[in-house]
């Protein structure tokens, strides 16, 4: 101890220097599973801290505070709850007299919430045990105390109801039923095309074409349709149709409001969530056969080789002549259905057959444009599960692209890229559609993966690490046709930048298009409606300008990735479902991906992904190398890479995390 210094002992002495308070700051919490949650403010989108979500739940108004832990790590702190979110919830009911107790179906809601003993309402609505129950939360959870809530109605029991969907539905905040000023809106709605055409100038009447709706046999809402006419200079006018949901959706009135909620339809494994009421959804707005109906038209002017020559959009009235699937349209191009078995009147049947004839030419033609000026295509498979009345699995659809749905895709690609150039030429905000380059990280990652594949080799490999889209093409080209194709298109389609709405224009990496927009689905899209409003305020020489559009842009994309993650959930569900019927049963199936606990895999029947544990892939021990992301037997060498081709048996299904547990087993055991 230095001379002239005492050493102090006890208690330390108090300091009075100030504390250096963190600034609070404002914006929505949002928890997309348990333990992982972000804030959107006006400040920018923080990610909460492991320990700072404290009391907050999904939807609330908070106060918080960041503290920056790196150059790239910004974490939130929850400091207190301004406003709640979360007022009502769908929980299963226990009885523990004498308190009543709720379980949340949400998972987000790590919580669960009591009924006092003076509250009635479980005996007033007949709830006994383990039923399904909407819950009103009368007081919050502290970290001392439970909540506290009340049943305001029964759903249903456990046996009437499928609970791991409904745990879907509640866990995503999916909103089922619809505010009764928004059902009276649509109630009143009615279909004048008389007065329509009478008052609104720039309407102008399109029912001698010749249109044609082409959709999955089980859709309810034709939101589009299509015409083409061959022109004396060998030139062929291509027409749009899409619903005129606008006409019948005021801005800020009860039905506008509710969509703005909403945002966009959620297409779940056993049901469709609506964006808009039936009466509009299924009715007033669709463009059934046969019916005269209100659209937004966009007429198209093709070169003999599809170029476009030039094009225009105006407020329409149609009429379709007939409501085609998707196998009726293939059917009719590959001559096994003649026209006469077509559903429409006989006298346009041979008009409708050359129609879907001459669209499929101009389909590979726009093909053929757009893969030249770096349009990417990844091919994919859609993989459903087909559920019987009872909402019980039976089998499995895999749908692909055909001729049929490539006509309509390239058909609504073109609208879009039309009605997005005229709205900016002139300079208008918009909900455009917004897809940047991907990041470099993401493709070197899959670059690696193909490279262990013996693809994407030297300098094709590096290019496709620097986003080249004409790479990218020819990566896709080369695997064609081979049992590596759609895990090559996956890699590939993961590695892309999420697609975004955004207020102004700023191209599409993707599609190649210096201009996109959403345009053609307004029935079950949000921002497809103010794209709507916006040309229509143009045709008439008016501006359509809404202060919130960067904020409606940023909750349709959010909205949006919550509505397809419900619908690959409730997939995963039904699949899991499928396959607890199925135990025991033995399949080939491609390595999809590798990690220290497993496999993953995508079964070649059904094009199922499931895993295969560890402890299932066989007597020896897999090491897993990171590097070259696979899995090595220590006493074989048998090596399990993306790509790999395996035997595999069922072992168990997880249906509430719609998880297929699949067994290693030799490939002489398939029989």
């Amino acid at each position: 101890m230095g001379r002239g210094k005492k050493k102090r002992y006890g208690r330390r002495q108090p300091s009075y220097t100030k504390r250096k308070l963190r600034p609070t700051l404002q914006g929505t919490l949002q928890v997309l599973r348990p333990g992982v949650a972000h804030i959107v403010s006006d400040e920018g989108t923080f990610t909460v801290a492991r320990r700072g979500l404290r009391e907050g739940m999904d939807g609330d108004l908070v106060s918080f505070s960041v503290i920056h832990k790196g150059p790239a790590d910004d974490q939130a702190y929850v400091q207190s709850v301004i406003q709640r979110g979360t007022l009502t919830f769908l929980g299963s009911y226990a009885d523990m007299a004498p308190l009543g107790v709720v379980v949340p179906l949400d998972e987000r809601i790590q919580r669960d919430f009591l009924i006092l003993p003076s509250d009635h309402s479980a005996r007033k609505h007949a709830v006994s045990e383990g039923d399904i129950v909407s819950a009103r939360i009368i007081s919050y959870p502290t970290r001392s105390e439970p909540g506290i809530v009340t049943i305001t109605k029964r759903l249903g029991s456990a046996t009437e109801l499928d609970l791991d969907m409904e745990s879907v539905v509640a866990s995503y905040g999916l909103a089922v039923a619809f505010p009764e000023a928004a059902l009276k809106e649509a109630r009143a709605v009615t279909v004048d095309v008389k007065q329509a055409l009478a008052t609104e100038k720039i309407r102008q009447d399109a029912r001698d074409l010749i249109c044609v709706t082409i959709d999955p046999t089980d859709a309810r809402d034709y939101d589009d349709a299509i015409s083409v006419c061959e022109l004396d200079n060998g030139q062929v006018e291509l027409g749009v149709h899409i619903a005129d949901v606008s006409h019948y959706v005021p801005w800020d009135s009860s039905l506008d409001l509710e969509a703005r909620q909403r945002t966009c339809s959620v297409y779940l494994a056993d049901r469709v969530i609506p964006m808009l009421p039936p009466e509009l959804s299924n009715d007033a707005c669709s463009l059934m056969p046969q019916q005269d109906r209100l659209a937004m038209t966009v007429l198209i002017r093709l070169s003999k080789t599809g170029e476009v020559v030039s094009w225009r959009a105006f407020p329409s009235v149609i009429r379709s002549r007939a409501r085609l699937t998707y196998d009726q349209a293939n059917d009719l191009l590959a001559g096994t259905l003649p026209a006469s078995e077509l559903p429409c009147a006989p006298d346009v049947a041979c008009a409708i057959e050359k129609t879907l004839h001459t669209l499929n030419r101009l389909s590979h033609q726009r093909q053929r444009i757009r893969a030249q000026r770096g349009s990417i295509d990844f091919e994919s498979i859609e993989s459903r599960v087909v559920l019987d009345e009872y909402n019980q699995p039976i089998g499995v659809s895999v749908r692909q692209k055909t001729d049929a749905t490539s006509l309509v895709e390239e058909a609504m690609l073109l609208a879009n890229e039309c009605v997005a150039h005229t709205l900016d030429e002139a300079k208008r905000a918009c909900a455009y559609r917004v897809h940047e380059a991907p990041q470099a990280d993401a493709l070197l990652g899959a670059v690696a993966i193909l490279r262990e594949l013996g693809i994407a080799k030297g300098a094709l490999g590096d290019l496709v690490c620097a986003g080249d889209p004409y790479a990218i093409q020819q990566v896709l080209h080369d695997v064609a046709g081979t049992p590596q194709e759609y895990l090559v298109s996956s890699l590939l389609l993961r590695a892309q930048s999420k697609a975004v709405y955004g207020p102004h224009n700023q191209g599409h990496y993707a599609l190649g298009a210096t201009a996109y927009c959403h345009f053609t689905s307004p029935i079950r899209r949000y921002p497809d409606v103010l794209v709507h409003r916006a040309l229509k305020a143009l045709l008439v020489g008016k501006t359509f300008e809404v202060d919130m559009l960067p904020q409606l842009c940023r909750t349709c994309s959010e909205k949006e990735r919550t509505a397809d993650a419900a619908a690959r959930a409730s997939q995963r569900i039904k699949m899991a479902q499928y396959y607890e019927q199925r135990i025991g049963e033995k399949t080939m199936a491609t390595i999809t991906g590798c990690e220290r606990f497993g496999a993953f895999v995508m079964l070649d029947a059904t094009y199922a992904d499931g895993l295969i544990p560890m402890k299932l892939l066989g007597d020896e021990w897999f090491v897993f190398d990171e590097a070259h992301m696979s899995l090595t037997g220590e006493a074989s060498g048998t090596v399990l890479r993306p790509g790999s081709r395996v035997a595999v048996q069922v072992h168990g299904v997880t249906v509430a995390h719609g998880q297929i547990d699949l067994k290693l087993i030799p490939k002489d055991q398939l029989g």
